[in-house]
């Protein structure tokens, strides 16, 4: 039984998660901003905990991070406004990995996406651009970082059913298939209890291949 931490507990990928972890006897705990939410996060079968990661200080995440075994990154500004993507996504993000190293937590899941770096090549007047720049930050100071760290880079995001399988040979192209939050959710729960996933960049979509065997094979 591991301790995780859920950052962005209420978004779809979390609340899919975190059903995942409980059944395997993980204790689980989902961090969200709103306190209004934290029926969902008991639905779910986790233990919210109500806290702005967007405002709280280095020592306040570390305080919250304390005693746990792992961190999962799912949380996001959700577009729209630059100044909060960056404010989430990029520093939010890196406040949260220098708390779990100050907390001594041995694992960091970060949820990025397929195509995620520096060289992005997503124009600056495109509205994709901050989230884009967000997330390549975000990716690059977790990889030097001396967390256990696994970078999740999934597809475009679909709703569809869990199917268990994906395509870890994905790059990203106008014309891949979608990538089910389910599917994400269930590479998290995997990495998580995978060895072989730590320092490691883990692309996919929705595809052929078993998650187990996806990542048994890294």
């Amino acid at each position: 039984m591991a301790d995780i931490m859920i950052i962005g507990g209420h978004g779809k990928i979390a609340l899919l998660l975190a059903p995942l972890l409980n059944a395997r006897g993980d204790a689980v705990t989902s961090v969200i901003r709103n306190p209004e939410h934290a029926d969902d996060i008991r639905a779910a079968g986790a233990t919210p905990l109500v806290l702005d990661v967007e405002s709280a200080t280095r020592e306040q995440l570390a305080a919250a991070l304390d005693g746990f075994d792992a961190v999962v990154w799912s949380a996001g500004a959700g577009g729209g406004n630059p100044d909060r993507t960056y404010a989430v996504d990029r520093d939010a993000a890196i406040r949260t990995m220098e708390a779990a190293g100050d907390a001594n937590v041995a694992r960091f899941v970060m949820v990025s996406y397929l195509g995620a770096r520096p060289d992005h090549g997503v124009p600056s007047d495109n509205s994709f651009f901050a989230y884009a720049e967000a997330k390549a930050a975000a990716d690059t100071a977790l990889r030097e970082t001396n967390l256990g760290w696994t970078v999740l880079m999934p597809g475009a995001l679909t709703m569809d059913e869990p199917s268990g399988t994906i395509d870890p040979a994905a790059i990203r192209a106008a014309n891949l298939p979608g990538t089910s939050r389910a599917n994400v959710a269930l590479v998290a729960a995997a990495a998580l209890a995978t060895p072989e996933s730590i320092h490691q960049n883990i692309s996919f979509t929705d595809g052929s291949v078993p998650i187990e065997v996806a990542l048994g094979a890294l």
